[in-house]
């Protein structure tokens, strides 16, 4: 089924870039509507469907257009109206920006609450379904959809300002946990970037009341809502452009340093991929295995491992410094036989090595040295922080700190069902 508003509300504020001051109204709408913008401030209050077709701008906030009628800014209201399971909601706009509010998404998500969601029995829901991996990779940038029975993000994030520095944070997306733990993040900036912005129109609605701001290693607005606020608003930000899709999600979405032009590349991709038919649209992701680039065949014609030591089944997407592996953990595995077989858990030095092997396949997949052996020189900073059992899918990530030559470190982490299972630093040397 779908769902819609019990009863409308409205919000004023001012908007980011503009400063203009707007009154958001947000209203039920009938089945198979979806979020859609209404201008009340022209003339014939002409409307904006929320969707990935219509954006027209994607630089600090995403903006939506239909010819010369603009709505700039949406994704904290979209990432809103999504996580908290609106299907289909009409926004009236008396300006071309939507409010900021307090900079997340906490006040859209209170409204919600407060004017209650109602279902509609009589439609069916259009869930997007991701069934195979799919992934896009962009220098340093990756996003990756893969299989899930729920819906679950995860996203890191590396700033040169030591306020932020390399962050990570993974949830299960669920209206309670958007509501307690993505929503209350606010946007985040740093000084040094203040004047350019401002010099280029933008952000003249942004103040220390209203945005996490960072100054050389420092804090300068008010206290932070979570120690890592600045990722868990990157989430939020991806929630609100992964809405543009127009429907549910039930898969997995890792994202590596992703932002609004890049996210909304991905949506267009999902879009053009999958939902694109004569006959109307499809409701699920794959197969398609296209893009990906090493199955099992093409891993072993990169590392010298094999059964039962090799222990990665993918590699779900890599860049010029990241690697995303995948390894499926059954009960059939040899180690299974002799570690705790009446309550068998994968050893934790395995899941190090699985990581290490993600590691080793993008160091000689970028250095052109497929076949060589990689050896590692030690291990710092190695913490198990859960179980791994039979049934498990750990997603590996492994990110190189200093890649080029024969000696070197990365970073790596294992994650099931988007908790963080293992990770820790890795001192390697490649074999000539």
């Amino acid at each position: 089924m779908q769902y819609t508003l019990k009863s409308s509300f409205p919000l004023n504020g001012v908007g980011l870039h503009t400063g203009q001051s707007v009154t958001a109204t947000f209203l039920p709408a009938e089945p198979d509507t979806g979020i859609r913008f209404r201008r009340v401030d022209l003339p014939e209050s002409p409307e904006i469907a929320a969707r990935v077709r219509h954006v027209v701008r994607a630089d600090r906030g995403t903006s939506v257009a239909v010819g010369d009628v603009h709505v700039h800014t949406i994704e904290h209201l979209m990432a809103a109206l999504f996580s908290m399971g609106v299907d289909n909601c009409v926004v009236e706009l008396t300006a071309e920006e939507a409010p900021l509010l307090d900079g997340s998404s906490k006040v859209f998500v209170e409204a919600i609450r407060a004017a209650g969601i109602k279902a509609q029995h009589q439609a069916a829901s259009k869930t997007f379904t991701i069934r195979e991996p799919v992934h896009l990779v962009d220098g340093s940038r990756m996003l990756i959809a893969l299989p899930s029975a729920d819906f679950h993000v995860s996203e890191t994030v590396s700033f040169p300002d030591p306020a932020v520095g390399t962050q990570h944070a993974a949830f299960r997306v669920t209206p309670e946990e958007f509501s307690a733990e993505i929503a209350p993040a606010r946007t985040f900036g740093f000084v040094s970037e203040a004047d350019e912005l401002r010099n280029k129109g933008m952000i003249k609605g942004a103040s220390l009341e209203n945005a996490v701001v960072f100054e050389n290693g420092k804090l300068i607005s008010g206290p932070l809502r979570f120690s890592d606020e600045p990722v868990r608003h990157k989430i939020l930000d991806l929630l609100g452009d992964l809405a543009l899709l127009g429907r549910p999600i039930r898969g997995r979405i890792v994202a590596f340093r992703s932002g609004h032009a890049f996210n909304v590349r991905f949506v267009r991709m999902l879009v053009d991929r999958y939902l694109k038919t004569p006959e109307g649209i499809e409701e699920s992701a794959g197969p398609s295995t296209a893009d990906f680039p090493l199955d099992i065949s093409a891993i072993q014609q990169v590392l010298p491992h094999r059964y039962p030591f090799l222990l990665v089944d993918r590699i779900l997407g890599m860049s010029e410094t990241t690697a995303v592996g995948l390894k499926n953990v059954t009960g059939n595995e040899s180690f299974f036989q002799g570690h705790f077989p009446d309550r068998p858990v994968m050893p934790g030095v395995l899941i190090v090595e699985a990581i290490a092997q993600v590691g080793a396949i993008l160091l000689l997949t970028r250095l052109n040295k497929k076949g060589k052996i990689v050896y590692f020189l030690g291990l710092d900073k190695v913490k198990w922080r859960k179980p791994v059992v039979p049934g498990d899918q750990v997603i590996l990530e492994c990110t190189a700190v200093n890649i080029g030559g024969r000696i070197g470190a990365m970073e790596g982490k294992a994650f099931v069902e988007g908790a963080l299972v293992a990770e820790g630093l890795f001192k390697y040397a490649v074999s000539d």
